[in-house]
């Protein structure tokens, strides 16, 4: 398994391995919208995680955080993505994702 392969949660690991056809369809849909327009990888990284952190989705903030950070992001430009969302999505949703992140964010040392 490749390195990247190993830091995705090991339910969505065993997603994958109960229901390949479904794990390859999903990723060819990722790959798909990803070349869909002109946005650079650190812009749809950008979006992606403002989508995530508005659903409150805990797993998909941190797979996106570390992307992000894979993307070239700098730690400050992720905080100020997080931060963006407050007016929005309100102060607690705000809080719970930026403590998403600031797990992803520790764990590169």
């Amino acid at each position: 398994m490749s390195e990247k392969a190993t830091k995705v949660p090991e339910t969505y690991r065993d997603f994958l391995s109960r229901f390949p056809k479904l794990g390859a369809a999903h990723q060819q849909i990722a790959a798909e919208l990803d070349s869909a327009g002109p946005l650079d990888s650190r812009a749809q990284e950008l979006v992606k995680l403002g989508v995530c952190i508005g659903a409150g989705l805990e797993s998909a903030v941190k797979s996106h955080v570390r992307r992000a950070l894979d993307s070239g992001m700098s730690v400050e430009e992720l905080e100020h993505a997080v931060v963006l969302g407050m007016n929005s999505v309100g102060f607690p949703r705000t809080v719970a994702a930026w403590s998403w992140a600031q797990e992803e964010i520790a764990k590169r040392g």
